[in-house]
């Protein structure tokens, strides 16, 4: 780690002596302070379960609580209705019926042996249920134009109040400038009118906070008319002058709090009925407010000092006005001028002054105690009172307490508790030693080093390895005493010491840091279009410190969410290692999403787009406009286009004629536009669907307009297609395509037909026909004509129709034995020639076929050939038949995919439309050899600690004699990289396995082999292996390959060196190989005869091993039963059950094809093979004896039938240079073949029927098999054949 160098740096954790703000840790001592506390009203509202007093507070030693109510002591854990708690002051007062007994004023005092906290009084309210007081009141009886006050008086209660006038039956009395309520509740009527009279005024209380409405007995109110009033009351019913009832007097004051709402009220009594009007003395009134009630109501929202002032109230008529005046004073509770007084921690010997700076108005009174006792205001020695400060000189330890502050006026009070610490401490670490901290290079990492200590300490931060102090540049020492860096780097891992040192002492801690490599994406989520129900899926990789993977996390969100799609519960998404999916995705699915790879340390964070494409969305609103008979308008608005631009639009339309329900299409419209002009057909009544297109697809059909229909008008077209044909030689066949329902443009449609011979008759024949063919009978053979057809209706014809040519029927001759082929051509091609291009590619040239010998439409040339054998085999035999088509008269043609190294034979044929002309004769070539097909089969086996063994069977096609094998390799690193390419080259044909030496221990490699000829060598084969971790140091050369156990095996001897012994026992293994079998035979000596064995074997094709039960040493063989004929299989011998481990003896064998010769290899099979060659010779001669006697007996057998029919006979039933052929398949025996040639002996000749009998039927077999066999030619034998009398036949 590179040194880290700065200045020493001093912490001063207070500017002075003392500290403001204190927060002493618990670890020390202190007094008690007060972290919970009631409110200062509390209502015990009859809906609630219960009500509780909190006293919440911490301190060291633990602090003790006590209560008092009314000023008297109260201690709620002896009540025992009441719930408390232990180290708890709060207590939980239950809501029953006993809650009324504890109203009062609750106050709680904190103390422990260094002082006592207290908190400001709790008022707890226990509201009675509101009632109106029960009375019968007196009916109020007044005369017309006098006023009425209809008196309230609603019973206290929970504030606020809502007081409402209705009648019995809930209807509102009506209010307005004559009558209206005053904020008292009080119904006030300026002049009484005679529909006043009723008997239900009532006067409803509603109490919100507690849920109650309270109703006071109805009042009754009698209006006489003012004629029946006596002389002695008219006074009182004329005009008057407004007088007020409400409020009384000429001036009254109003003191309101700060905030809330002024409001001044003026309601007077007169006739006619008075008007206000609202003043403010030498002011305006402010701007916020307001008149309501009729203008007997003036409000001003949250009032401020600047309120202040007269307000006048005038109610007046015509008569005369009355005002008053209101003096209002804006008043405040108190308040702390800045903030509440806060406890400090001073040393032994300051100064120390506590000042409780308030705001109010009135100005609030000060009150002093010291640990919830009063102050008096006699001076103390070291300790002065000044009104809102105290002044402490040369504190002691004694002069730890809690101070409290109290501000009181009128509107209120606030308190504070003052916590005086006077302590010398040396400097406490109150973070954890030996603390680890992580961060990411190039970021920022804070260690902390939190010091309390009295007085403030000095902190340094050096560096643990080279102990010099740390400062400046990249570091820096946070007023906490903490240790930021910036920008970290790989050397600043390290351990970090901090010292806190002061008058008192000095203690340190250390700290290690750790820097990490960052978390970064470096395989960001793509940006994705995609169709909608398919799936989505976003990647995101990243690369992060190795030492976090177990807390790397790869989370995913949509659109900024934070909740992440990691944790959903829609089954459509899924997240596996950094991949998010999307099932089934549908349009709600398109958005941002947000990839973010993060651990505990950092985060990186990459995002890509959805979009989410859909065919559109079918287009709306069509309207048909410009309709001038047979064309019209459409017009639409498209749909929604899904993120993918409309190309274009599909009209469609359907007609109720012809084709009723069924939609057609009618025109293909660019996608910028959105309307079309339709040329319809006559006589159709159509209605027309929209379908709009992008490159998704096309979208759903819009809703189809009204019907439209055309007018009848004569066809636009003549019929198409005209096709004339001469199925007989004295006839011709005219077809055409009709036209279509909808261009009939009317009732009645026909056809005229016209025809005449081209360059002979100069007038036409004409006939009209409503069906779309017609024959022309006696014509001469294959002469050409003209013919045109018309269209007509009901409202006349179509346009001129065009004339076309075409020829009479052609002749029909029969020749050789096709009679069924009518007029076939009749030669062939002449001059066949094959140019051999390379190994598998031909150029095949002739001479065309005359015209005159085609007898009708030359359509093409046949292209035959078959493969007669492999260059590689001295057998021969017809392979596949192969063709190709060659169109028109072409006269050369490009054959491919011959095999390499072949012999094939090659003819050529004319068609026509009438059928195949004869073939030429056949031309016989040979292809060259080529590179040999790529390998099936290569397997790494009998891996060693330093060498390995490829095992691999030849090319199925070699194409060309092979002269060897090409063999690379080359070794896999453990980043999946390859190294060097290195080359083996295997020079004999003959070797299918190699031993590879000299490899790397415990490495994996990768092998490539091919075949070769002189021309080169095939595609190579891959495979891959290894070394193996255990084996055995030696490995022979690839010329003395004998495989050896592995260390560890699992065999009846006593020790590893047991089995070494064995194995060198073991000699003269060998295998005789059959086409469903194989026999291993080995030989062992007396002393290892108990010793048991495993016999496993793989086939190729399947690449999966079986292992045989234990075999015991002295049996000396092992069948392995049921193979595949030929196939190539791995044989092993082993000590072990594990086919890969303790491998005494492996080699590839392949099984021989069914029926072919056997192979026997090996010394022990010889004698096996001397006895056979003993035994043959005897069953020939019983097999001699047996025809003898068959023979006699009057018998036949299939041999000799084919013995005794002619040589000529036997080789016209596959003779090549006719037209009959054989089989195309070379796998297939002759069809029918006795039969045949029963009827060539009878003399009779039928040769083409019983060709076609061979080409067209299925398999058959005769009884013994023998003669199909012998004259099939096709089957493909591996090996010399051991069934003696069979082959002599031929």
């Amino acid at each position: 780690m590179r040194p880290l160098r700065g200045s020493c740096l001093a912490l001063l954790l207070a500017l002075s002596s003392t500290i403001l703000g204190l927060h002493i840790p618990l670890e020390v001592e202190q007094l008690p302070t007060i972290t919970a506390k009631a409110p200062s009203s509390l209502i015990a509202f009859p809906f609630d379960e219960n009500f509780t007093l909190k006293c919440e507070a911490k301190g060291n030693p633990q602090p003790a609580f006590r209560w008092t109510r009314d000023g008297q002591h109260f201690d709620p854990r002896r009540d025992p209705r009441l719930q408390t708690q232990p180290n708890s002051g709060s207590f939980v007062i239950p809501n029953n019926k006993h809650v009324s007994e504890y109203r009062g004023k609750y106050q709680c005092y904190v103390f422990n042996t260094l002082g006592t906290a207290m908190t400001e009084e709790t008022n707890f309210i226990v509201p009675n249920v509101p009632k109106f007081p029960k009375e019968k009141l007196p009916p109020v009886v007044v005369v017309e134009g006098q006023s009425i006050v209809l008196e309230c008086n609603p019973p206290d209660g929970i504030a606020p109040l809502q007081v409402y006038w209705m009648t019995i039956g809930l209807k509102h009395i009506e209010q307005n400038e004559r009558v209206s309520m005053g904020l008292n509740g009080n119904l006030y009527f300026s002049n009484a009118v005679e529909r006043d009279s009723s008997g239900d005024y009532c006067c409803f209380a509603a109490f919100p906070r507690i849920r109650t409405i309270v109703q006071k007995p109805a009042m009754s109110v009698v209006v006489k008319p003012s004629k029946d009033v006596t002389e002695l009351d008219d006074s009182k019913t004329t005009e008057r002058e407004p007088s007020l009832l409400l409020p009384p007097g000429g001036q009254s004051e109003v003191h309101l709090v700060k905030g809330d709402e002024l409001e001044l009220e003026c309601i007077a009594e007169g006739l006619p009925t008075p008007v206000y009007e609202w003043t403010k003395v030498g002011e305006t009134l402010p701007r916020r407010t307001n008149i309501k009630n009729f203008g007997k109501l003036l409000t001003v929202a949250k009032v401020k000092r600047e309120d202040d002032g007269m307000f006048k109230c005038t109610a007046k008529n015509h008569l005369g006005e009355k005002s008053h005046f209101f003096s209002v004073s804006v008043e405040e509770p108190p308040s702390w001028a800045e903030e509440p007084p806060e406890s400090q921690l001073v040393t032994i010997g300051s100064d120390v002054q506590i000042k409780c700076a308030t705001t109010g108005r009135p100005r609030p009174t000060i009150t002093w105690r010291i640990n919830g006792q009063p102050i008096g205001d006699t001076p103390t020695p070291g300790r002065r009172l000044f009104d809102d400060t105290i002044m402490l000189q040369q504190v002691q330890r004694s002069d730890t307490a809690v101070y409290q502050c109290q501000a009181s006026n009128p509107h209120g009070s606030v308190m504070a508790n003052v916590n005086l610490m006077v302590l010398n401490l040396r400097p406490l670490i109150l973070t954890r030693d030996f603390q680890e901290y992580s961060a990411v290079q190039g970021k920022h990492v804070l260690m902390e080093c939190s010091v309390f200590s009295s007085p403030p300490a000095t902190v340094v931060w050096t560096s643990g390895e080279t102990g010099e102090t740390v400062g400046g540049g990249r570091f820096s020492v946070l007023a906490d005493g903490s240790l930021q860096l910036q920008r970290v780097a790989k050397e600043d891992t390290g351990q970090y010491t901090c010292q806190a040192s002061n008058s008192e002492g000095e203690t340190f801690i250390t700290s290690k840091l750790e820097i990490k490599d960052p978390t970064r994406i470096i395989e960001p989520p793509q940006d994705l279009k995609i169709l909608r129900g398919t799936t989505a899926q976003f990647i995101c990789q990243a690369e992060y410190d190795r030492s976090l993977r177990r807390e790397i996390e790869i989370l995913w969100a949509r659109d900024g969410e934070e909740a992440y799609l990691n944790y959903t519960q829609d089954a459509r998404y899924s997240v596996d290692d950094g991949i998010l999916q999307i099932s089934n995705v549908s349009h709600s699915d398109e958005g941002l999403y947000s990839c973010v790879a993060k651990t505990t340390l950092d985060q990186d964070q990459a995002a890509a787009y959805l979009t989410v494409l859909d065919v559109p969305e079918a287009p709306e609103d069509l309207v048909l406009a410009d309709k001038r008979g047979r064309s019209v308008r459409l017009k639409w608005t498209p749909g929604e286009e899904h993120n993918s631009r409309i190309t274009e639009f599909v009209v469609e339309y359907e007609e109720n004629q012809w084709d009723p329900e069924r939609w057609r299409e009618l025109e293909r419209v660019p996608g910028n536009h959105a309307s079309a002009m339709l040329m319809l057909q006559g006589h159709i009544n159509y209605r027309f669907r929209v379908c709009a297109v992008n490159d998704v697809g096309q979208g759903p059909p819009s809703r189809p307009t009204d019907r439209y229909k055309t007018q009848a008008t004569e066809p636009d077209r003549n019929p198409e297609n005209i096709k004339i044909e001469g199925h007989l030689p004295n006839q011709m066949d005219i077809t055409w395509e009709p036209l279509m329902p909808v261009e009939h443009n009317g009732p009645g449609l026909e056809y005229k037909v016209s025809y005449r011979r081209l360059g002979v008759e100069d007038s036409w024949t004409e006939q009209m026909v409503k069906r779309h063919s017609f024959v022309v009978k006696n014509t001469p053979t294959f002469v050409p004509y003209e013919i045109k057809i018309q269209a007509h209706n009901q409202q006349g014809w179509g346009p001129e129709p065009k004339v076309v040519t075409g020829y009479s029927g052609e002749d029909v001759v029969f020749w050789h034995c096709l009679q069924e082929n009518g007029s076939v051509p009749l030669a062939s091609p002449e001059d066949v020639s094959v140019e051999v291009k390379n190994a598998t590619l031909l150029r095949v040239r002739w001479n065309p076929v005359p015209a005159n010998a085609l007898r009708g439409h030359l359509v093409g040339y046949n292209v035959n050939w078959w493969r007669t054998q492999s260059l590689l085999v001295s057998t021969k035999g017809p392979g596949e038949k192969q063709s190709m088509k060659v169109f028109g008269n072409r006269t050369h043609a490009m054959i491919p995919g011959v095999k390499p190294f072949s012999e094939y034979r090659l003819s050529v044929n004319v068609f026509t439309k009438k059928g195949n002309g004869p073939s030429s004769l056949p031309v016989t070539f040979t292809t060259p050899q080529g590179v040999p097909e790529k390998m099936s089969i290569l397997r790494a086996t009998n891996p060693q600690r330093t060498s390995i063994t490829l095992v691999w069977a030849p090319p199925v096609e070699a194409n060309g004699i092979l002269t060897g094998y090409s063999l690379q390799y080359q070794q896999i690193n453990d980043t999946q990289h390859l190294g060097e390419l290195r080359s083996v080259n295997v020079s004999s044909p003959d070797i299918t396995q190699w031993v590879l030496v000299d490899l790397e221990r415990f490495s994996a490699y990768k092998f490539y082999l091919s075949a070769c000829t002189k021309v080169g060598c095939g595609p190579a084969i891959s495979e891959e292996g290894g070394t193996a971790t255990e084996a055995p140091d030696s490995v022979p050369t690839p010329e003395e390959f004998t495989p050896t156990p592995a260390v560890t095996i699992e065999i009846n001897v006593a020790s590893t060196a047991t089995l070494d012994s064995t194995v060198k026992t073991l000699l003269n293994v060998s295998y005789y190989v059959s086409d469903t079998y194989v026999k291993i035979i080995w030989t062992v000596p007396g002393e290892h005869r108990n010793s048991a064995l495993y016999v496993a074997y793989m086939n190729h094709r399947e690449g999966l091993w079986t292992t045989s039960e234990a075999v015991t040493a002295s049996k000396a063989f092992h069948l392995i039963d049921g193979l595949a004929p030929g196939s190539v299989y791995t044989v092993r011998l082993l000590a072990s059950r594990r086919h890969d481990s303790a491998v005494i003896f492996e080699d590839v064998i392949h099984t021989s094809e069914k029926g072919a010769d056997r192979q026997d290899v090996g010394v022990s099979s010889r004698g096996w093979f001397v006895g056979l060659m003993c035994v043959l010779p005897l069953a020939t001669l019983a097999a001699l004896i047996s025809c003898f006697v068959c023979r006699n007996r009057g018998g036949k057998y299939a041999v000799k039938e084919k013995e005794d029919l002619p040589a000529d006979q036997e080789s016209k039933g596959v003779n090549e240079d006719t037209f009959c052929e054989y089989s195309d398949n070379d796998e297939k025996p002759l069809k029918g073949s006795l039969h045949s040639l029963e009827r060539l002996a009878t003399g009779e000749d039928d040769s083409c029927e019983s060709v076609v009998d061979y080409e067209d039927e299925e398999e058959q077999f005769n009884e013994d098999g023998s003669f199909i066999g012998e004259y099939s030619g096709r089957r493909r034998r591996a090996s010399v054949e051991m069934n003696g009398p069979s082959s002599s036949v031929a």
